[in-house]
């Protein structure tokens, strides 16, 4: 039974991508976020501390629940968001705004596929996986989703000089609009105890 309904779904996908409007003008269509997210692909490590991890996890896999009903998606999606918001070398980003991401854009449905055709978790245009040499339906997977969707959040934190309402209109393709980073910032405060094992948040929401 489990099977053929991810067969179902797989084959709605297809059908969603292949009927997908445009996307809004600027969304993720900077020039310089190829070599970005090219990048997050190639270097997909985890660099965790072992006690920052455990609590992660305790203090984040109940309130999952609700949202993701098989564990051991809910564990991969926590498992990816933790290792990319501590991703070795790039700069931080905080682990509860990543939440309030995915909360917004997907409501955490690896499935979900927005009218402008953007797919996944957080929501990745279409475009990203056949530029990068990857296939469309890796798009649903949880690690080349939030790989992806991180690096392009990331990008947009330092083009906007950590101004995360100007970073989250532009992930959003809604530059000078308020309704989407207000969206996100009030998730945010569920979201916002994962932020509380060391991460120096240095980042501005005006």
């Amino acid at each position: 039974m489990r099977a053929s309904r991810r067969l179902l779904a797989g084959a709605l996908l297809a059908v969603a991508l292949s009927a997908a409007r445009p996307a809004a003008a600027d969304r993720q269509l900077d020039p310089e976020l190829q070599a970005v997210v090219a990048r997050a692909i190639a270097q997909a490590q985890c660099f965790t501390d072992q006690y920052d991890s455990a609590v992660w996890y305790r203090l984040m896999e109940p309130r999952l629940r609700d949202l993701v009903k098989e564990k051991e998606e809910r564990i991969e999606i926590l498992r990816q968001v933790y290792c990319e918001t501590h991703r070795s070398g790039e700069s931080r980003l905080a682990p509860g705004l990543v939440m309030a991401v995915i909360a917004v854009e997907s409501r955490f449905d690896r499935w979900a596929v927005s009218s402008a055709g953007a797919v996944g978790l957080m929501q990745v245009m279409p475009f990203w996986p056949e530029r990068l040499g990857m296939r469309r339906y890796e798009l649903v997977h949880v690690a080349p989703n939030i790989h992806m969707g991180c690096a392009i959040l990331r990008y947009y934190l330092g083009y906007e000089r950590n101004d995360v309402r100007r970073a989250l209109a532009r992930y959003n393709g809604s530059p000078g609009k308020r309704n989407y980073p207000d969206l996100v910032l009030n998730q945010w405060l569920h979201w916002r105890g994962a932020d509380d094992l060391g991460f120096p948040s240095a980042a501005k929401a005006h």
